[in-house]
């Protein structure tokens, strides 16, 4: 399912980061910054979810301090459009289905 803009919860299941974990950061990573609606409740775009992935793969399984993980971001900006990895949008539509089949077994 396409949304023009997701919330914290939403991305936090999409990308199984804790909610706590994307505001943290969104304090130090100068690419991460959701826009805030009039309730104040943070909205986030496709893009927004690209960088968290990318967050996620050099913090959580390349072992990158936040501060490594800054400093690639920075460096290497248009090298993530020539990554083998699998697009964030695909990596987002399988995550969803993931979650589909999982609760359709539970419910079995």
């Amino acid at each position: 399912m396409k949304k023009l803009y997701y919330s914290i919860g939403e991305v936090s299941e999409i990308t199984s980061i804790e909610p706590h974990v994307l505001r943290y950061w969104e304090t130090i990573f100068d690419e991460l910054s959701p826009r805030k609606n009039r309730a104040g409740n943070r909205t986030y775009k496709e893009q927004d979810i690209a960088v968290i992935l990318r967050l996620k793969d050099l913090i959580q399984k390349k072992k990158y301090s936040t501060a490594g993980a800054r400093k690639i971001l920075k460096d290497l900006p248009a090298a993530e459009g020539n990554s083998s990895e699998l697009p964030a949008e695909v990596k987002r539509d399988l995550k969803e289905v993931r979650m589909f089949l999982s609760k359709l077994s539970e419910s079995l």
